[in-house]
């Protein structure tokens, strides 16, 4: 496959040009992260929401109501739902299309941390197939137009792999498309993705679009993904971390370009205080947003030469002034830096997945889930 053999992704009625997918991310991809995202793809492409709880919005938690809002520009309307209970999904799904709260709805199997999984929520539930085939038939039986994808990993371990098995029963419950990770719940973030999972459930699902996701760092990575799986599409995470340029990256690629963002870090600098700047409007409070923006600076200034100090002072800015003074403390004619290249994020792997007891013994046991799964962290 070449980017000129790229065909558009499909998702329901929504036609998706490219077929990039910003991952969701929980505390990330919010509205302000996914402006710049778009601004830089200059609106091309599908940025999903960060995760939402299904029993959070159906109790209309007022926390949860903020981070649903989508900005005017943001079409289709992408809003990824995590849930553990077969009929809170379905109430989820039901306000969303009832109150015209979204375009597309994604499902998350993929969250890997211990608090999730040992309840038995997250990537530890498409083990229980009749439990994982309910939720989705709940889900779809709601939408009414709206299209539903989800996003999974292979499986709990390399022992208890479930990637095929959930995605043909996905085909069946009428799911539009889905997306893995090629990676277990076991490995976390650590370890190289494994495409070959990738390819492997494109062949098994032929009927619907299957989106990969892993390991994607640069724009060409994208294209050799969809070559080597014949993917239909890619979903990229981590590798945007700090670097909301990379869409525009993508998009060139997929058009036959090469253009490669490598920006100075005055440019990085302009984006920095752009994005903090987004937050405190988005949250109506300028220090909230500069704190919350505090996650990123390790981000956005990976490879620089900032100094550890100043990076701390960063770090800890409660301010937009404050913010604009350490960011003019650091040279800003710096080049891009090969350093910054490559993973980013969280990489730890090869970890025990915590179960609910007895979890593995029936695969088939539609077993239900404790609604302490249901919390608000990262998905996978």
């Amino acid at each position: 496959m070449t980017a000129d053999a790229t065909m558009p992704l499909q998702i329901g009625p929504h036609t998706v040009w490219p077929p990039v997918v910003l991952a969701p991310m929980a505390g990330i991809t919010n509205a302000p992260f996914r402006t710049l995202c778009r601004e830089f793809s200059g609106g091309k492409g599908l940025f999903v929401s960060e995760m939402i709880t299904t029993r959070a919005l159906v109790e209309r938690d007022s926390k949860t109501l903020r981070l649903i809002r989508f900005d005017a520009t943001e079409k289709p309307r992408s809003i990824q739902l995590y849930g553990v209970d077969p009929v809170t999904v379905g109430k989820a799904v039901r306000m969303i299309a009832d109150e015209g709260l979204a375009d597309h709805i994604d499902l998350n199997f993929g969250c890997p941390v211990p608090k999730v999984t040992r309840k038995g929520g997250g990537s530890a539930l498409p083990y229980k197939r009749n439990l994982l085939r309910s939720i989705l038939r709940e889900a779809v039986g709601n939408a009414g137009d709206l299209p539903v994808t989800i996003k999974m990993r292979k499986g709990i371990d390399d022992d208890h792999l479930t990637y095929l098995d959930a995605g043909r029963i996905a085909v069946e419950e009428g799911v539009t498309a889905v997306a893995l990770h090629g990676r277990t719940a076991a490995q976390h973030y650590g370890g190289t993705a494994d495409w070959d999972a990738i390819a492997r459930l494109k062949e098994h699902v032929p009927e619907i679009p299957v989106l990969g996701n892993g390991d994607i760092w640069r724009a060409d990575d994208a294209l050799r993904m969809m070559r080597e799986t014949g993917a239909d599409g890619v979903v990229v995470g981590r590798g945007c971390l700090g670097r909301p340029w990379i869409f525009g990256d993508l998009v060139s690629a997929m058009e036959g370009g090469d253009a490669q963002a490598r920006p100075t870090f005055k440019e990085v600098a302009v984006v920095m205080r752009r994005h903090a700047e987004l937050l405190g409007e988005w949250i109506g409070d300028e220090e909230r947003g500069v704190v919350d923006f505090r996650k990123h600076v390790a981000w956005y200034t990976k490879g620089f030469s900032v100094g550890s100090q100043l990076r701390r002072s960063l770090a800890v800015s409660s301010s937009l002034a404050e913010l604009d003074e350490h960011l003019a403390a650091v040279d800003l004619d710096q080049p891009w830096p090969e350093s910054a290249e490559g993973p980013r994020g969280r990489t730890a792997g090869n970890n025990r997945v915590v179960l609910p007891d007895g979890w593995l013994n029936d695969p088939y046991d539609c077993a239900a889930v404790s609604p302490e799964a249901e919390l608000d962290t990262s998905g996978g």
